[in-house]
């Protein structure tokens, strides 16, 4: 019966069942894999929705970011099933298989690991203000609350390290925090697994995309993730795609974007973010007591449960400046939402486009745009600008270049993937560009001034 012992089994509505070491199968010295998913830091993730605020729109998406992480480890033991021969071809110096499937199983738990409440929502309005983001937040704990743990884990379900070799944290960090620049000092494999975390389908992009789309109720399997990792492998180029495996990720990449637009982007998701941001911008100073990194015990208890159980709290408070905004959260708790749609128009740049340089890159500028289009008679108009951006395909300019690639078998060739024509005729990026007012009574002025800025024709009405 020794062969049932190794590993136990996590039971996953969208991958099955999940292998991991558990605390009872790993030799005294050693740290298994369940002893970093019991750490306070991975189990903190129960606390967090996966999605920020869908979950109030679509009664399902109730998940949260530790179910996500979970899956992605395991999608990481698949990847690496398919891609290790060939990264260890590509290079002769890369580590065993044990060691590297350990160190992508880590990094994929742990990639998540500096989301605060709301996920990226927080990350824009409380991280960016210490310069910090989820991931380098993320990096910064690994360094300081679990490297010790990380050096002492030595197997996963299906491998072992080799004599000799101790997991690096440090290589944790590097694959989960997105690369600004290419770093030349980084060895060759390092560099190819790392588009396993940030390149066009990764083991983070092709669980949510799988987990949000069966929990939301948009789709029971929304691709065919056996046939993209079937042909995928290493070239001397980086993570490369069989031409067989191109209409299984270009269905990826669609049904990617649609879960933007008909999840992540819902109209009333993104009005309830609106009210959230206006709440939070004020609340913010009561949450935390300042730069998370400063402060890690208290950002490790601050989570969407703690968050809420607190503002719930202030309706009541003696302090009648968190009684306030006690009153709005409470409003906000009970979908009360201030804002209502007015007009939608998506924005797509092709390759080669300025999308920074767009009034439609930038909701203030853009905002005073519509203003000064309106006609003069709502010029005072109270509304709220929404430029939710999806990104289509990577930038063909970004700091990773080895990711990534297409082999044609008629040229034996390796080319870029936007050479392609179901890529190439792709848009690079979309902005979901809507006006949302506290009501709807100047819907049709509102639209005017916005296509006006769309199409870049003047329209009369917008001056009566």
């Amino acid at each position: 019966m020794s062969h049932f012992e190794p590993a136990s089994l996590i039971h996953d509505p969208i991958h099955g069942y999940i292998p991991f070491i558990s605390a009872a199968n790993v030799p005294s010295g050693e740290v298994s894999e369940q002893q970093i998913l019991d750490h306070p830091w991975v189990q903190r993730l129960r606390q967090i929705h996966q999605l920020q605020t869908a979950w109030w729109v679509f009664p399902g998406a109730e998940h949260s970011r530790f179910q996500h992480v979970v899956g992605s480890m395991h999608l990481a033991s698949r990847a690496i099933a398919h891609l290790y021969p060939s990264l260890r071809q590509q290079c002769p110096d890369a580590p065993s298989r044990g060691y590297v499937e350990t160190l992508l199983r880590m990094a994929a738990l742990l990639h998540d690991v500096g989301h605060g409440p709301f996920g990226h929502f927080f990350d824009v309005h409380y991280l960016a203000d210490y310069g910090l983001t989820h991931e380098t937040l993320g990096a910064e704990i690994i360094r300081r609350e679990l490297a010790p743990l990380l050096r002492q884990v030595r197997r996963n379900p299906f491998g072992q390290l080799e004599p000799g070799e101790t997991l690096d944290p440090e290589q944790i960090t590097v694959l989960i925090v997105r690369p600004q620049r290419r770093e030349e000092n980084l060895p060759g494999w390092l560099r190819m697994l790392r588009a396993l975390f940030c390149g066009l389908y990764t083991v983070d992009n092709m669980d949510f995309v799988l987990r949000d789309a069966y929990m939301s109720g948009y789709s029971v399997r929304a691709f065919d993730l056996d046939r993209i990792l079937h042909y995928s492998f290493f070239s001397q180029r980086g993570l490369t795609i069989h031409e067989r495996g191109l209409s299984a990720l270009v269905a990826f990449m669609r049904v990617r974007a649609e879960l933007f637009q008909a999840v992540y982007y819902h109209r009333t998701v993104r009005a309830l973010d609106l009210e959230l941001q206006e709440v939070f911008a004020e609340s913010k100073q009561f949450l935390m007591p300042g730069d998370p990194r400063d402060h890690l015990d208290a950002y490790r208890r601050l989570t969407d449960w703690t968050l809420f159980t607190e503002v719930a709290r202030w309706s009541a408070s003696q302090d009648p400046e968190k009684r306030r905004l006690g009153q709005r959260w409470d409003k906000l708790l009970r979908r009360q939402i201030r804002w209502k749609m007015n007009v939608e128009r998506t924005i797509s740049f092709r390759p080669g486009e300025p999308e920074q340089a767009s009034v439609f890159a930038d909701p203030k500028l853009l905002k005073e745009k519509i203003r000064q289009l309106l006609p003069e008679r709502l010029r005072g108009l109270e509304f709220r600008v929404d430029t939710a951006r999806l990104v289509h395909r990577p930038d063909t300019q970004a700091p990773v270049a080895e990711q990534n690639f297409l082999y044609d078998p008629a040229s034996r060739q390796l080319q870029r993937l936007e050479e392609r024509d179901l890529i190439r005729h792709l848009p690079v990026a979309s902005r979901i560009c809507r006006i949302y007012a506290e009501t709807t009574e100047h819907q049709k002025e509102l639209a005017a001034a916005l296509d006006c800025l769309r199409t870049g024709t003047s329209d009369e009405t917008t001056n009566m």
